[in-house]
């Protein structure tokens, strides 16, 4: 397991909010903490620690008159950290370029690659051309509605007809290097990981998933290693230190060297 840092943005800023409460109209989101630091800061404190595969995440729509400031802090940070960290939020075929050659590692996409509820595969081959299987990332954002994990969209408002299975994993393991999926129901409530979505993702195990969403102690911590097998990478926001909760980033990056 590895941890695999978050940089969240929104209007402008770095924050911790709960998933589930975002809202494109108004840029509403209940925040969980505001940085005083920018985007930079924390790309720059994770390059001096040498993690690696950690995400910047714009949460403003493009339509959205916090738009500019969002992307211009991801940029920031991307500069800070040449090569380390991914981006997603509001990534097509027609900006992909643009963050790659900022120095995003890998860019991250949703809701391009969903179309009327499906996975758009015409659209996935189109990028794939472009960026290239190893630098494209899927986000498989999920919530639990009527026993199954369907994916969301559109900044996780919008539920799709995909149920997040082994199946599709397999399918979609063709398009892309790495799977980024938030448990939506838990993320951002420092409740609890989604047990059966850890285990789910675990058991198929076959390219680097992290999981995002419920981790607020070590135990939580412990268990989503057994359950996903230590095969699961683990993003931790909000419990964590640098974003006004409790648990050490330090001890979090031994916790997931540790083995047993």
């Amino acid at each position: 397991m590895e941890f695999r840092p978050c940089i969240d943005i929104h209007n402008g800023k770095v924050k911790q909010i709960v998933g589930g409460s975002l809202r494109d109209q108004g840029d509403q989101a209940m925040e969980n903490f505001v940085s005083e630091q920018d985007a930079a800061f924390y790309a720059g404190l994770y390059r001096k620690a040498g993690i690696r595969g950690g995400h910047i995440i714009l949460l403003n729509g493009a339509d959205s008159e916090y738009y500019e400031a969002t992307r211009q802090q991801a940029l920031a940070a991307l500069r800070a950290y040449p090569g380390g960290l991914q981006v997603g939020g509001g990534i097509h075929g027609g900006n992909a370029g643009e963050y790659l050659e900022a120095g995003a590692s890998q860019v991250i996409v949703t809701s391009y690659v969903f179309h009327d509820g499906r996975v758009d595969y015409e659209r996935l081959e189109e990028l794939k051309s472009l960026v290239g299987r190893e630098r494209l990332v899927l986000d498989l954002s999920c919530r639990k509605l009527e026993g199954q994990y369907r994916i969301v969209t559109d900044r996780w408002q919008k539920a799709t007809q995909e149920v997040l299975t082994e199946q599709l994993l397999e399918r979609l393991a063709d398009y892309c290097c790495e799977f980024l999926v938030h448990a939506v129901d838990v993320e951002g409530k420092s409740g609890g990981i989604e047990q059966e979505l850890a285990a789910l993702l675990g058991s198929w195990g076959k390219q680097p998933i992290t999981y995002a969403g419920g981790v607020h102690s070590y135990e939580d911590l412990w268990l989503l290693k057994r359950l996903g097998q230590d095969r699961l990478h683990v993003t931790i926001g909000s419990a964590l230190d640098l974003f006004g909760g409790e648990l050490s980033w330090e001890r979090v990056l031994e916790i997931c060297k540790e083995k047993g």
